[in-house]
């Protein structure tokens, strides 16, 4: 018997994958002869992709940015400018398009003049949100702007609403991207900086119901539109300006800030983690867990299709012509920290289940890429969701990381609607769709489908056909493991890592193969 997971997701209280304007339609089938079919609409593309939904976000936090990025000249690591070579290589080969910073909570106690001006004169702060350590502000506005010129990336900035001044986040501006005659203007050629830098996004502060201030959404939506004023375009520099936006399911935060102050900004932020268990303090641990666990995260992973599309009816009320952004500018999973580390620096390690979760997510910002401009996953280095793990000199790349690059092909691609009908994944009462997916064109014609086989335990076949367009030929590459704990480390760092998926057929212009269990697989289409 057929249902659609509309209801099915309905009845659990996760998600509904259908969303407003049927963009993408999923049918879960509990047959056990049911076929996987993904039927892709090649003909119906009218929505870019915006590369940015593929960013990254780094946070003054453990050790994200303090080896993680920043080495200093004089380190024995090979760097450039003190910024760690092989962490820049690494995150190139994704096609980074945009990178936040400093935080973050970190941004709503730091005072960037701190971290300007020879390093040895800086003064030093405590960072009060992680772990009271010693922040000595060594990698400051200079530093984040030259990683982004070495990554070739946009620059996202999250001003300090919460302890700082309109005066001080006005002088930022000023002192970044003014190319005249002006006290900041000067300061920064004093510095050594003499043409202003490119700064296209601007946070004006973040989580501001929480950590960012502790603010009713009444009080910040009035603050923001003072803040914003003064936050201003020179030398040609357009920036986006980037509203605090609520934690999750909080849509009286949204709907306040934009009823208030829609017409001031050009995007709105949204945060939104996910883990195993009910509560935050006790998380579950990163790589010990069973079936239960990975289902679970699975349904909660799910959830993000059913926030998109309820924020995106709320924006439609303020902004009926789609001019305002969505800016996922914080998600991921959040597990407790690896046993012998500081727990207050968020170091996790990074498994199948991590990578199958981050391809859903990608998958669900591509599905509604009409608002969804931006997303930063949490975070680069070292916390949370990383990328990149390092240990001195060393470093490795995660399962998450094979994720970015495999998915790297929607980067400013068509996005293209699709019908799947799959078999459902259950354990006990509960039931999830067994597969996610999203399609897009590039620009050179090409097709790219990425598919996630949620199910820890059974390979998919499936059959893919493609309205409008004609299969030629099709390659495909797939990231899985032989356990759902599978995880790279310093003494294995290609344990997880993508290989060819091999089977793949053209028959009668349907496109046919098997989805190992528990994999993220990516099919390009000729």
């Amino acid at each position: 018997m057929e249902k659609k997971v509309l209801h099915i997701l309905a009845c659990l209280g996760i998600v509904a994958l259908l969303a407003a304007g049927a963009r993408a339609a999923v049918t879960v089938s509990s047959e056990a002869t049911a076929v996987n079919r993904l039927v892709v609409h090649a003909d119906q593309g009218k929505d870019t992709i915006s590369p940015e939904i593929y960013g990254h976000f780094a946070e003054h936090l453990g050790r994200c940015v303090y080896e993680g990025f920043w080495v200093g000249e004089d380190s024995p690591i090979p760097n450039v400018r003190g910024i760690r070579t092989d962490v820049v290589e690494a995150l190139k080969r994704l096609d980074i398009p945009a990178l936040r910073w400093p935080g973050g909570c970190f941004a709503d106690e730091y005072h960037w003049k701190e971290g300007i001006g020879p390093r040895d004169q800086r003064p030093s702060m405590v960072n009060t949100h992680w772990g009271m350590v010693k922040e000595t502000n060594a990698f400051g506005t200079h530093e984040f702007l030259d990683l982004c010129e070495q990554l070739g990336c946009e620059a996202y900035i999250a001003g300090n609403v919460g302890s700082g001044t309109i005066e001080e986040m006005q002088d930022w501006v000023e002192y970044m991207t003014f190319d005249g005659d002006s006290e900041m203007a000067n300061l920064r050629r004093r510095n050594g900086r003499e043409k202003p830098w490119r700064v296209k996004y601007f946070g004006v502060g973040n989580e501001n119901w929480g950590c960012g201030g502790n603010m009713t959404p009444e009080y910040y939506a009035d603050l923001y539109k003072c803040y914003q004023t003064y936050v201003r375009s020179y030398s040609g520099n357009a920036v986006v300006k980037v509203a605090c936006g609520p934690s999750s399911d909080d849509y009286r935060w949204l709907t306040t800030v934009l009823e208030r102050a829609a017409h001031h900004m050009d995007a709105i932020s949204l945060h939104h983690y996910v883990r195993a268990s009910g509560n935050w303090t006790d998380k579950g641990s990163a790589t010990q867990f069973d079936e239960g666990e990975w289902f679970v995260l699975m349904k909660n992973t799910l959830t993000i299709y059913d926030l998109l599309k309820k924020s995106t009816e709320i924006m439609d009320r303020f902004d009926r012509r789609g001019r305002i952004g969505l800016f996922v500018d914080e998600w991921g999973t959040w597990w407790d920290a690896e046993p012998g580390t500081n727990p207050a620096f968020l170091y996790q390690q990074n498994t199948m289940r991590d990578a199958v979760s981050a391809g859903i997510f990608l998958n669900a910002f591509n599905e509604h890429c009409d608002r969804v401009r931006m997303g930063n996953i949490a975070q680069t280095n070292n916390v949370l969701q990383a990328m990149i793990l390092t240990d001195g000199p060393r470093m490795i790349v995660t399962p998450t990381y094979h994720v970015f690059e495999m998915y790297k092909v929607h980067q400013g691609a068509t996005y293209l609607p699709s019908d799947l009908t799959c078999r459902g994944y259950r354990r006990g009462n509960q039931e999830l769709p067994s597969l996610i997916a999203s399609a897009s064109r590039a620009k050179s014609g090409a097709i790219h489908i990425t598919v996630c086989n949620l199910d820890a335990q059974k390979p998919a076949e499936f059959v893919c056909e493609l309205q409008g367009a004609q299969a030629g030929r099709v390659s495909g590459r797939v990231l899985t493991a032989q356990t759902m704990n599978a995880h790279n480390t310093f003494g294995e760092p290609e344990a997880v890592k993508p290989v060819e998926l091999n089977g793949l057929t053209v028959q009668n212009g349907a496109i046919r193969g098997t989805l190992p269990a528990r994999s993220v697989s990516v099919l390009t289409v000729q």
